[in-house]
């Protein structure tokens, strides 16, 4: 190759050239789509400019660039277009399957009435479509003029049932010989109208095609019968997912449970795959056609599912996961707390659609997920008792600040005990920022504020979440007020633990795994039902024993209260019914009893906090 890189010189003359971009994926084989190349695809656009005159050759190649410049345009536009078709699914379920062989009958007794009640003019404009789109040659069986204004005349009649003996003849005999290549056509319109990619080698294709070919002999029947004279009615049936005077489909749902506003990447994710198992199951039907029968069923295959999944079932949809479950009883199955987050997601998901308008006004609907859920076992996790706090503090992580790697840094000092005397959770621990602790502009009391900040990622489990708990003494003497300085300084916005901080989606570091396994390998506490949550069930038995009100200990751990108009306090509404002080007094009243902390180190600002690095 010589000169510019789009020109190139052979013996027989000058050549106009382009690579073909290997990105995005598939672009080299629409190419050859485009041009109608044998080549599956082409990893260059080669043209001759039929002259060995190099002036001549850059005058010519102008237009040629511009030609390749247009396939290259329209082969980038198909694999956009294929990046757009549905994902090639491996199953239908029984309803998509019973919704599409529906279809498929009533538009049969639909077409037919079009035609047989249509008269001379839709005759007339069929025959123009057919000519316009599929055969220009293409003439009517019989003169357009021998066809009354309204219905058939008696030749077309006889003729339709001539055509009709030999179909609905043929029709038995594919059907008695079990061949669905009849209706092959009219399936893949079917889940064309449907929008769905199945694989054609799936169990389910050949289901949907049997159930196909059935409708069509029933059809042709029926249509015998109107030749005969019986009335015989159109059924109502609807080409699509779902019937727009029942309202929005659970997947419209969904989206636009999405789109409301930014919520963590987990959630999203949970409450999707949530409303795919349910849709895989059923269909995705309106939100006012599902029915506690549908719950029901959602949860019996849910109870199906096995705990741990390899090989095909990594991919398989909540009907191949029942039915492996039930042929394997031996397997262990999903928690009854796994099943009811999935009831739960989709119940969520429902509510939001009626609330919002999907479920039409007119249509009674009623929640089909009400007391759906299993009984779960009541959890045995518990408090750590003093000797178990005793053995924690003692540890060298907090009498000698040996943080090890893995507990990312304070993190590992300071986590265990903000949980011993505020009762908060690692979620809540890992989004703080130096700004979260703030003192009252009157009492001078340290305040922790634990807020949503979506902005960040920083989320909390509920809106009852929400709160303001006074820094307890304890925590001054060991120097956290200085350590949040220390933070500040950075800037007021720095996070308090950036190592385990959750990122822009809201995703948190599992740092609470890291501190069950520190105390079974370091500390020695084995039990397996005492984990980094028994601080805040210990918090709870020390607030109930130090006399906090009921009222105010719900507050301080951010639990919901029955007896207030909105169910929950907030932040700034604590502040507003109990003030600092009060509030403060009731920090002030965990103690523990028999636990001394004056062997602990206080951390200030004399451990060095690594940056985190950016993901």
């Amino acid at each position: 190759m010589r000169g510019m890189a789009y020109l190139i010189k052979l013996k027989s003359g000058y050549y106009a050239q382009r690579k073909i971009p290997e990105k995005p994926e598939g672009l080299r084989a629409a190419v050859a789509r485009v041009v109608n190349h044998d080549k599956p695809q082409l990893s260059h656009l080669k043209k001759s400019l039929g002259t060995d005159n190099r002036h001549e050759a850059n005058i010519r190649v102008k237009p040629v660039l511009m030609e390749f410049d247009r396939i290259l345009k329209r082969a980038t536009e198909l694999v956009a277009k294929d990046a757009t078709k549905p994902v090639k699914r491996q199953s239908l379920n029984p309803t998509e399957i019973a919704r599409m062989t529906e279809a498929f009958f009533g538009q049969m007794l639909a077409d037919d009435e079009a035609w047989r009640f249509g008269g001379r003019a839709h005759v007339a404009r069929s025959v123009e479509w057919i000519k316009r789109n599929e055969d220009p040659e293409y003439e009517p069986p019989y003169p357009l003029e021998s066809v009354p204004e309204y219905g058939w005349g008696s030749e077309q009649l006889a003729r339709q049932k001539e055509y009709l003996a030999d179909d609905l003849a043929s029709a038995r005999e594919y059907l008695a010989m079990g061949d669905i290549s009849a209706v092959q056509e009219q399936v893949a319109l079917l889940l064309w109208q449907f929008d769905i990619n199945l694989d054609t080698g799936s169990p389910s294709y050949r289901e949907l095609a049997m159930n196909v070919l059935r409708a069509y002999v029933r059809a042709l029947e029926a249509l015998d019968k109107r030749n005969a004279g019986v009335p015989i009615e159109t059924p109502k049936f609807t080409l699509g997912t779902t019937d727009a005077s029942r309202g929005s489909s659970l997947r419209a749902a969904v989206d636009g449970w999405k789109k409301e506003r930014t919520r963590p990447e987990d959630t999203v994710s949970e409450y999707a795959r949530a409303v795919a198992m349910f849709i895989d199951l059923h269909g995705d039907l309106p939100l006012a056609d599902i029915r506690r029968s549908h719950a029901s069923q959602f949860r019996e295959a849910l109870m199906q599912v096995p705990r741990v999944r390899s090989g095909t079932l990594l991919k398989s949809g909540l009907r191949e996961l029942s039915q492996w479950g039930h042929e394997h009883p031996e397997a262990p199955k999903v928690s009854a707390g796994t099943v009811n987050k999935q009831l739960g997601a989709v119940q969520a998901i429902g509510l939001w659609g009626f609330r919002h308008g999907l479920v039409p006004d007119d249509v009674p609907w009623s929640d089909p997920f009400k007391d759906m859920r299993l009984p779960e076992e009541r959890s045995t996790r518990g408090p750590f008792d003093v000797h178990g706090l005793k053995v924690i503090f003692s540890a060298p992580l907090f009498t000698s600040q040996q943080i090890p790697e893995a507990g990312r840094g304070p993190a590992a000092f300071w986590l265990p005990l903000l949980a011993l005397f505020t009762g908060g959770r690692q979620a809540e621990f890992a989004g703080l920022r130096a700004s979260d602790v703030q003192e009252d502009a009157d009492t001078a009391i340290p305040l922790l504020w634990i807020v949503t900040d979506r902005r960040v990622g920083r989320s909390v489990k509920n809106k009852t979440s929400e709160r303001v708990i006074p820094i307890h003494s304890q925590l001054c003497k060991l120097g956290f007020m200085e350590f949040v300085a220390e933070r500040r300084r950075e800037s007021p916005k720095a996070w308090l633990f950036p190592l385990i901080a959750p990122d822009q989606r809201g995703r948190l570091k599992a740092w609470s795994k890291w501190w069950s396994h520190y105390l079974r390998d370091h500390i020695g506490i084995e039990d397996r039902d005492l984990v980094f949550h028994s601080f805040r069930h210990g918090f709870t038995d020390r607030a109930r024993a130090g006399g906090v009100s009921e009222e105010v200990r719900k507050a301080l751990m951010g639990h919901s209260d029955a007896s207030t108009v909105s169910g929950g306090y907030g932040a700034k509404n604590m502040l507003g019914r109990w003030g600092v002080n009060v509030l403060k007094e009731a920090i002030e009243k965990i103690t523990y009893p028999g636990l001394d902390l004056s062997r602990v180190k206080p951390m200030g600002t004399s451990v060095a906090i690594p940056r985190r690095k950016r993901s």
